[in-house]
């Protein structure tokens, strides 16, 4: 390789990776120190040895790299050849393995010390410096070129004659208008001085005799240019009058009288003007005190609105915890009917058994012989079949008592409010009548799920006063789970109301309060207290001519009142 043929500026440059050297730590500006592709092409001062010369570009070693056979190539030209099928050194034709190429660390720093011209040669430097320095010398060098620091600028000159470019050549340089000694870029002075220069010389739009006027000053000209064209002061008042400057102050003194004609006139509508507004607000101060009546009314229902809401909000509380109850209440009732289902199933099993028993007794009763030689045999199944019917009236007695507490445990109520449904008026009633059943019981119900038990009693044909011609129904208080807990005697409100199936929904109820001195509401000893209500509840007549029988059914609600009732 020659001298001549290394004399060529590279050309597109890149950033050095980092590598172990120092050169790749530092920040090379642009162009970058390394070549994007092969080896250097900066032109030495001797001519270098062919030891730092690739073995495929020719051109002197560019980050070396050292392979097994011993030759040297740069870093972009082995990756170039490790890039290609089957990939061979072009030295000896030896095979290329990237596990077995290494980098030449002592080849690279003995490159970095051989000795190149300054890039910038051809501008005129005339520097020699180690190639490891080059990029130090070009950050100061004059004949480097570099890009106009003004940014907008996209010349590019040598580092030397930045001044002179800034000073004179450069159109985006910094220039000051010589009228209002604003500082700006060359290029917006000329726009600057047509549109905006407040103290640029402008000539009077309307031709007057001004022939150059300050741009800043030009609106105050406007107002007094005695060619302008303006509008009588008048014109609010109705004067039409459109003129110079000039023409105006003999319109005025002219028209003087006019003028004022058009003033009073403007005046007195403007009093009746007043007049009607007063005469409105007269009326609205009227509707005033209206209105504060109305806005306190609706503050005293706001209030009431948000003493219900409170109010709910404390029911909804309650339902929440009785919705909890009654979960519990439903798994009990799950694990009842499961218990139901065994014994169901075994008394099934036990009539079967029976049956089967019954039919070979009756063959064998057959088949017996008149010396009654099988008696002992029969004697025996006849114990038999007494035992199993003993068992099957047991498990039909349990099976009774189990279907009648889930009744009770599915229409029983935990809210103090009971509604009950009574079929078969008619034949109640006659039974009632005919002194068969007196009276009857309704399910119990529950102010809580921790609360009093309760229930209600009727007589369809009446009782004391109220037999043969009223309804009488009466308030039981009954013995329960938690009455240890309860506040005794019993204290809530109670209200009994006979229910209109009719469309009129007109109710018949009675309502009253516990006499604590009465037994019939202290702590109960025995399974209910005395009943305690109303025997002349309804007149016979009422009821069975009105609305409150249907489909031969009635309904009677009884409700206690648990707002005040604390938790036990």
């Amino acid at each position: 390789m020659s001298a001549g043929r290394a004399v060529e500026l590279q050309v597109p440059l890149q950033r050095a990776p980092p590598s172990v050297s120092s050169l790749a730590q530092r920040p090379w500006p642009e162009p970058g120190f390394l070549p994007a592709h092969a080896g250097f092409r900066d032109r030495f001062v001797e001519t270098p040895e062919a030891k730092y010369c690739c073995e495929d570009c020719r051109l002197v070693l560019c980050q070396p790299r050292q392979t097994e056979c011993g030759h040297r190539f740069c870093d972009t030209c082995i990756n170039s050849l490790l890039s290609k099928p089957n990939p061979v050194c072009p030295a000896d034709k030896e095979p290329l393995f990237e596990d077995k190429i290494f980098r030449d660390v002592c080849c690279h720093r003995e490159i970095m010390a051989l000795k190149v011209y300054c890039r910038s040669q051809k501008n005129g430097c005339q520097e020699q410096m180690s190639l490891q320095q080059v990029m130090d010398h070009l950050n100061i060098c004059p004949y480097y070129e570099v890009p106009c620091p003004l940014g907008k600028c996209k010349e590019r000159m040598m580092r030397k004659d930045i001044p002179d470019h800034l000073s004179w050549k450069c159109k985006y340089r910094e220039a000051t208008c010589e009228f209002c000694k604003h500082k700006m870029a060359l290029t917006e002075l000329q726009k600057h001085k047509e549109t905006v220069c407040p103290a640029f010389p402008v000539s009077c739009p309307n031709h007057c005799s001004f022939s150059s006027i300050l741009r800043s000053e030009l609106p105050s000209h406007q107002h007094d240019c005695p060619m302008a064209q303006v509008c009588c002061p008048f014109s609010r008042f109705g004067c039409t009058f459109k003129g110079l400057n000039q023409e105006m102050r003999e319109h005025e003194s002219t028209f003087a009288s006019e003028h004022l004609r058009m003033m009073a006139a403007r005046n007195t509508t403007l009093e009746a003007k007043v007049e009607d507004v007063k005469g409105e607000l007269q009326e609205r101060y009227k509707v005033l005190p209206g209105l504060n009546t109305r806005i306190t009314e609706l503050e005293a229902q706001y209030e009431g609105m948000r003493e219900k809401n409170r109010q709910l909000e404390s029911q909804i509380a309650g339902m929440q915890k009785l919705m909890s109850s009654h979960t519990e209440k439903l798994l009990e009732v799950e694990l009842e009917l499961r218990t139901l289902r065994a014994v169901r199933e075994e008394v099934e099993t036990l009539r079967s058994s029976l049956e089967t028993i019954r039919t070979r007794l009756n063959s064998m009763e057959l088949a017996r012989g008149p010396a009654g030689s099988a008696t002992h045999p029969l004697g025996s199944l006849e114990t038999q079949v007494s035992r199993h019917d003993d068992m099957l009236s047991m498990h039909e007695v349990r099976l009774a008592d189990m279907d009648l507490r889930f009744q009770v445990l599915e229409t029983a109520s935990f809210n103090g409010t009971l509604i009950w449904k009574i079929r078969d008026y008619k034949r109640r009633k006659q039974e009632a009548v005919a002194s068969k059943t007196l009276s009857l019981y309704s399910q119990p119900f529950y102010t809580g799920y921790f609360g009093y038990k309760m229930c209600a009693r009727v007589y369809l044909n009446g009782d004391g006063m109220g037999k043969g011609t009223h309804l009488s129904l009466f308030f039981v208080v009954m013995r329960g789970e938690y009455d240890a807990l309860l506040p005794w005697p019993f204290k809530q409100k109670v209200t009994l109301m006979l229910m209109d199936q009719g469309p009129a929904r007109k109710h018949l109820g009675d309502a009253f309060k516990p006499d604590p001195n009465s037994s019939s509401f202290r702590r109960p000893t025995g399974e209910m207290n005395i009943a305690s209500g109303c025997p002349l509840f309804v007149t016979q007549t009422v009821l069975e001519n009105g609305t409150y029988i249907k489909d031969d059914t009635i309904f009677i609600k009884v409700t206690v009142d648990t707002s005040d009732l604390p938790d036990p």
